[in-house]
């Protein structure tokens, strides 16, 4: 019987030696300190951008913060990765694990605030609380507004070649994986991404993209399987949180959210709908920020946790 039991148990630390040896992470500032774990956008992207530029600034603010890349994603290179929900959850579960956590504040990055939400539905006893920044709630009305200001843009400058695509790429299945990586394509393509009016001290950050050796290797670089994956097992473009996060609401699980004004993948329509679900408080929509806003207003952005998580 002892040695059935020691058997079970050298399967089960095996298992979990083997998540975290496929996992890509790095923690900031003292373990004794609020858990805060990033999760990444993408899919098919990594942590790199905040790990360089973010994760130590908000430890140096008295918070334990974790980063890591996606089993499949970034520097989490796994052959095997299933790009499932689940297998998601479960190295987030090994994560906390491996630092001794039974609960962390979740910041959600882009697709990783969808990871976020979902896994807080799934194990609302694991989460402290969660932090939407530049998330989707639904990326098929994301997908739409990036439609409808790429038509502007096309008609303003009267480019006729793209006002045609944009007329087929309406007509096509918008749950298609064609029909969001073309979306995605115009948004970046138009500049949705990037903040007009950058600060000095933004300009600084973003300097940084082009002598720090983590952002030179790793910033810019996405790859394909993450998205085919997700999209093939999930179906992940989509979804609808609102329910979602209205019954995390309702579970008393704080929600709180950092978007920036010039995202071209939201219009304001779509961040007053998500401040009535989580509450007029509990969000923010920055000046002079798009995407990144832990870059865009990254003094801001550690302010506001700083408030808000404490």
């Amino acid at each position: 019987m002892l040695k059935n039991i020691l058997f079970l148990l050298l399967l089960s630390c095996s298992s979990f030696l083997s998540i975290a040896q496929n996992i890509y992470s790095k923690t900031f500032g003292n373990p004794k300190n609020k858990a805060v774990l990033f999760l990444h956008g993408g899919p098919g992207y990594n942590c790199a951008s905040f790990e360089a530029t973010t994760a130590q600034q908000l430890a140096d603010q008295g918070f334990f913060v974790i980063v890591y890349d996606r089993r499949g994603e970034g520097r989490s290179v796994d052959p095997q990765a299933a790009f499932t929900f689940q297998q998601s959850f479960d190295d987030i579960q090994a994560i906390y694990k491996a630092h001794g956590l039974s609960k962390a504040t979740l910041i959600g990055h882009s697709f990783g605030g969808m990871l976020a939400t979902l896994f807080a539905e799934a194990y609302p006893d694991k989460v402290q609380s969660i932090v939407l920044v530049g998330a989707p709630v639904s990326l098929q009305s994301s997908f739409k507004n990036i439609l409808t200001k790429s038509r502007m843009i096309d008609e303003s400058k009267k480019d006729s070649m793209n006002l045609k695509f944009l007329s087929m790429l309406e007509k096509i299945d918008t749950s298609s994986i064609m029909y969001s990586t073309y979306c995605f394509a115009h948004a970046m393509q138009n500049g949705f991404y990037s903040t007009k009016n950058p600060s000095p001290e933004t300009k600084s950050i973003y300097a940084r993209f082009k002598t720090d050796s983590i952002l030179i290797k790793h910033a810019a670089k996405m790859t394909a399987d993450g998205p085919q994956g997700f999209w093939k097992n999930e179906h992940y473009t989509t979804l609808d949180l609102s329910p979602t996060l209205s019954k995390l609401v309702k579970q008393k699980i704080k929600i709180f959210g950092l978007y920036g004004q010039e995202d071209g993948l939201y219009s304001a329509e779509q961040i007053a709908d998500l401040q009535k679900i989580i509450g007029e408080n509990q969000l923010k929509y920055l000046e002079n920020c798009s995407h990144s806003v832990f870059v865009d207003q990254q003094t801001t952005f550690i302010e506001q946790l700083k408030t808000w998580l404490n």
